[in-house]
């Protein structure tokens, strides 16, 4: 009986020790893994930030002007612009 009882101790202890080999390799792993998502995080956080500087500097008022002209546009002068009065209120009218 006494032999049986050991038998089943040593089982039962090595289970547990290979248990606790397998929980601390998953441990390990999920470390690592969220240290590498952070490290991307960070670096994605970076390129957003590039990133909206360059959508800024490109949609600056400076260029939207130079893309006016370029599609020559011109710039009107407060009273050069004139208005065309219709009579009657409507644009169309039925025959």
């Amino acid at each position: 009986m006494k032999k049986l009882f050991w038998i089943i101790t040593s089982i039962l202890i090595l289970v547990l020790v290979v248990f606790y080999i397998f929980q601390v390799n998953a441990f390990a792993k999920e470390t690592y893994f969220i240290q590498d998502y952070e490290r991307k995080l960070s670096q994605l956080s970076g390129e957003n930030e590039s990133l909206e500087v360059d959508f800024s500097r490109f949609n600056s008022l400076v260029n939207i002007e130079n893309y006016l002209q370029s599609q020559n546009f011109e710039k009107v002068n407060q009273g050069e612009v004139k208005y065309i009065q219709i009579p009657g209120g409507s644009v169309a009218a039925r025959k």
